[in-house]
């Protein structure tokens, strides 16, 4: 005797009288109703839903500790593959070292880029020739930024990397941000600025064309060095700064080191009218969130320098907020950072 197939159950009330049209409903919701369901099912409580629900955004590994900044604030944590080994040591990062280790990191080199398979490199302008061939002909997705020099410039890096993660509306929050710290920092209307110079380890100085050269000036301050014919990375000797001192030296150097004695030479507690201040190195490699502690930490010292009287020489790099802290010695400068 062949087995007769049991029907399905039917999803409509059995009425008198209607046998006919109940055996083809009960055909037609056997065709289709069971199969349609059970796969509404599915997709409702898959836990495995398709790759193109899943993958919305890119999954990035940044080279630079200057993109590692923004790319935290503007991506997801697991589109971030790696971060530049860099962010992880407090002597070279310029964002949270906490919130750098939570991340893989790398150190640059296209082997550990690829063995992480990401959807696109992002590394700053330095990064050697034949890495970035080595990326192209690999197949890889890269995307280098120049060293921002300006508010503008670092804000439009930022507007690129959220494009570039997904999250445009993370970029203008931070932008948001730090034109708001802009505007608290603004010196109050009618006030002299206040001429400063940037002396960073060994006696280096900024010149124009660097964004530390437009935050001093968006804060209250004349740039001494750039005044002064100085470029990028120029050294000022400490005769020079003893025969012609600013109102404000801002020490941007370790205390500990010999290369450093200078910024904190005895001969500094001469200077009548000059208030030396310190100022963290971190702050002078990157744009981005850096810019926000940038620009409070010259604010601070801005409110603190408008009618006070000069502070007394006590050794260290500087005096105030910062004085006498135990600061990690300098990152090298920003060229050589971030790739090897």
């Amino acid at each position: 005797m062949r087995n007769r197939r049991k029907p399905l159950p039917s999803p409509f009330p059995r009425k008198r009288g209607s046998g006919g049209l109940r055996r083809a409903l009960e055909f037609w919701a056997g065709k289709f109703w069971v199969p349609a369901f059970a796969g509404m099912t599915m997709m409702g409580c898959s836990a495995n839903p398709p790759d193109d629900v899943l993958h919305h955004h890119p999954t990035i590994v940044s080279l630079n500790p200057c993109t590692d900044a923004v790319l935290a604030e503007v991506a997801d944590e697991g589109q971030i593959l790696a971060l530049s080994d860099y962010s992880r040591n407090p002597a070279s990062s310029s964002m949270d070292v906490a919130k750098a280790r939570r991340f893989a990191s790398v150190s640059g080199s296209v082997e550990e880029v690829l063995a992480l398979q990401p959807d696109v490199v992002v590394g700053g302008s330095f990064l050697p020739p034949a890495t970035v061939a080595a990326f192209r002909r690999l197949g890889l997705k890269l995307v280098q930024l120049p060293i921002a020099v300006t508010v503008e410039e670092s804000q439009a890096q930022v507007e690129e990397l959220g494009r570039l993660a997904g999250h445009p509306e993370r970029a203008r929050a931070l932008n948001a941000r730090i034109d708001g710290a802009l505007a608290r920092g603004a010196p109050p209307a009618g006030d002299a600025p206040v001429s400063a110079v940037v002396w960073q380890s060994g006696g280096m100085v900024p010149g124009r064309g660097t964004l530390i050269a437009d935050l001093l000036r968006r804060t209250g301050f004349t740039h001494f060095s750039a005044a002064r014919g100085m470029r990028q990375a120029d050294v000022l000797p400490l005769e020079l700064m003893l025969a012609d001192p600013p109102q404000l030296i801002l020490a941007a150097g370790d205390a500990r080191a010999n290369e450093d004695r200078m910024l904190a030479h005895p001969a500094l507690a001469a200077l009548k009218g000059t208030r030396r201040e310190s100022f963290d190195p971190s702050l002078l490699w990157c744009g981005g969130p850096t810019i926000i502690r940038a620009v409070e930490r010259l604010a601070e010292v801005r409110r603190d320098s408008s009618g006070a009287e000069p502070l007394p020489f006590r050794g260290g790099v500087g005096v105030g907020p910062l004085a006498g802290a135990a600061t990690p010695p300098p990152a090298p400068p920003l060229k050589g950072r971030g790739e090897r």
